[in-house]
This record gives structure tokens, sequence and C-alpha cells, in this order.
């Protein structure tokens, strides 16, 4: 995320005053959600200011977080608290930070207008480069955006030299940036409600989306095979493209508007692809089901909006960072059997059926009496023609 950028927060003027939610002290307990969501978490405190970027790592028995206190820190999860510290270099406060993928490096953005790459062991600062961070799949290139020049940057990690600088590739703030999993492209998303796609080989920008949402564009993220990209904006919305083959020029993408009250910070897919997490400025962090095309859960608990989110390789825990200084870590090994999940699942009239074309599982939600969806979310996304789903309004590509 650029520096000065703020997903979550669309006037940077913080949460309206709302009356405040005690929790009891750090540790393992149950949640304070809904009554009927049973969903165990752990309070992890440790910052002292807005906790603006969270990562599981290290095969999910760590945590990486970074914030507004100029302080990173990685956290053992079975324990709960921090056995490594990163501080003392930024001048400003943190607001994005990366592992390679060797778990070796941790790559940090700051308001301060500089990336720093540190050693994980030693935590000692290697290198520090200019403006904001995201490390490509395979490690070799650290992709930025720069505030001031509405610009990207693709630096090499080894050397820290620049490969590419792109000025003025939005016409605002972006807010992030991310390889594609093959490192071949960079997606960026901007306050100017873009979706941009900048190719590593041509040198040259690939695919514009204007008008991808109707208000800034706060974060995008890949599934693992690059097929798909979800965005999330202040709209309150998050959209799903089909990136790989471009019927998005077409027939949109699919939407998602009936989780969150307010703006929508972050989100994250899960490994494969059949969920996705998104946290907002309402305080509160939505678990989607990709097949079904719906809010599977929500999850309260938080005092201020949340920053960030992230979900563990496994599907068992989900991450949150939020304004309040705290992370979650929510265990939702078991969200399906709990009586929220199930009690919504009847109401939308869903069974689990065989996709009829990649033949694999979903959760199949009955659009009338005599009409039943039969592919997943996925296939629906790359037919030709969708007639099982309503179209949102059409996008203007600029190819």
């Amino acid at each position: 995320m650029a520096a000065g950028a703020c997903r979550g927060d669309p006037l940077g003027l913080g949460p309206p005053p709302q009356p405040e939610c005690r929790a009891s002290p750090a540790g393992s307990r149950w949640g304070d959600q809904e009554p009927a969501a049973q969903i165990q978490f752990k309070i992890l405190r440790g910052h002292s200011d807005t906790v603006s970027s969270c990562h599981f790592c290290i095969e999910d028995t760590k945590i990486l977080s970074c914030s507004y206190d100029r302080t990173v820190k990685l956290w053992d999860v079975a324990k709960g608290f921090p056995i490594q510290v990163f501080e003392e270099e930024h001048t400003a406060p943190i607001s994005e930070c990366n592992l390679s993928p060797d778990d070796k490096r941790v790559i940090t953005s700051s308001y301060d207008n500089t990336v720093k790459a540190w050693d994980m062991e030693t935590g000692k600062m290697l290198v520090c480069i200019v403006t904001s961070c995201n490390i490509s799949w395979d490690g070799k290139y650290v992709v930025s955006g720069s505030d001031r020049e509405n610009a990207i940057h693709i630096i090499d990690a080894a050397s820290a030299t620049v490969v590419a600088h792109v000025q003025g590739h939005h016409k605002s703030t972006i807010t992030r940036c991310c390889f594609d999993p093959d490192n071949r492209r960079v997606t960026s998303v901007s306050y100017d409600k873009m979706i941009k796609l900048w190719d590593m080989i041509t040198r040259s920008t690939s695919i514009t989306i204007k008008e991808g949402h109707t208000n800034a564009i706060s974060d995008c993220c890949f599934t693992s095979d690059g097929h798909y990209l979800c965005t999330a904006s202040w709209d309150k919305t998050l959209k799903i493209w089909d990136i790989k083959t471009g019927e998005f020029r077409c027939h949109g993408p699919i939407s998602w508007n009936q989780g969150h009250e307010g703006s929508v910070s972050s989100c994250v897919f899960s490994q494969d692809a059949s969920l996705v997490v998104s946290g907002a400025y309402d305080k509160t962090i939505a678990i989607w089901d990709t097949d079904a095309g719906c809010k599977k859960l929500s999850l309260k608990g938080h005092w201020d909006w949340v920053t960030d989110v992230a979900i563990s390789k496994n599907k068992k825990w989900i991450l949150s960072a939020s304004k309040d200084s705290t992370l979650r870590l929510w265990n939702v090994e078991k969200m399906d059997h709990i009586p929220a999940v199930i009690e919504n699942r009847k109401a939308r009239g869903s069974k689990t059926a065989q996709c009829e074309e990649c033949e694999k599982p979903f959760l199949c939600l009955r659009c009338s009496d005599s009409e039943m969806t039969t592919k997943c979310v996925f296939c629906r996304l790359s037919s030709p023609v969708r007639n099982t789903l309503p179209l949102p309004p059409s996008v203007s590509p600029d190819l």
C-alpha cells in the first residue's frame, strides 16, 4: 500500500463515535459476535497503535504484523505473544509488511516513504528502498506504489536496483499493488476507482478497468492459480473478476454487496479459493462462500475498523488486524456446524452439488422453484453465457 494511502478509512477521519464493546483479558475464549456463532478467538495485544497489516507465515505457526507504532512483530500462534520485534528503523507509521517465500526476509513499507528489508533471523535491516511494497511469489521482485507520482516501481529484491518505473500509472493514490502468482503481471488499485494490470514482459499496461467500483478501491488479491482477482472497495462491495479469460469484458464481474455496512478495507482468498475473507470499516470480518456467492458468517469483536485480514492454508484460522491496536485469531474450523451458518444455509435453500463442468463439489443455491445452479462460481465466471446469475452494471474496459 502506498505511503499516505489508507485502505479502510475513506476520509482519514477515523470511525464515527459508537459505544465501546469491552472484551475480557487476552487469551482464548468464546467469541462475542452472534450468540449462536460459537467462534473461539484469541486477542493478541502488543502493539500500541493501529495494526495495519497481518499475515500467517512459516506453515501457519507464526503471525507477522506491523503497526503505526513503527514496529513489526513476529508472533507465535500457539503461545499468542511476540517472539521477534523489528523496530527503530522507520521514522513514521508502518503501512504494510510482507514475508519472502523462503521466510528469510521481511519487507515493510512506511509513511516515511521508504521500504525496508529485514533479516528474519537477526532482525537487522538489510536494505532501504523508497516507497511502498509487495513481494513477488518467487521472492525475486518487490513492487511498490508511490503516493507522490501515483507510480509503481518494480525492484530487484536481491540488489535493490529499480527494474521498472511507471510514472503516473494511476490518477490518484495507489492503495494496493501486488504480483499475480505467475510473477508476470502487477495489479494495482487506487482511489481513482481503476484496476490496472501491468505486464512484466511487454513492459506495458495490459488491462485497464475504469470505474471498477463506484468508490475508491482499497485492496485486491488473486486466487493461487492467478485465474481470478478479488477487489474490495469503499462502496461496501467486493467483486470477483475473471482475469485469465477476460470474461468480465462481456459480462462484468460477480459482485457481493450484502456483507458489510461500511467501507471494505481488505480481502483475501483461501488457498483453495473456496472462501474469501474481508474486513471493513464497520469493525467486522465477513467470511464468504465463493461457490454460493454469499456471506457465510460475520465475526464481530474489534472495537475499531478492521484494517487487514488473513486466512491460514488449512482454513482453520482467520487473522484480523484493527485500528484498536490488536490482532484477533479466530478459530473457524467448525463454523459449518454452528447454528448461525446452518440456519443461513437453510434460509437460502442451498445444498451440496457436483459442478457439471469441473466435477468438483460446491454449495448450490436455488434460484427459483424449478431452477438450480449446476456450475460452481468459477466455471460460471468462465462460461460464455451466465443465465443463472444476475448481471451487475457493465464495466468499461480500456484495453
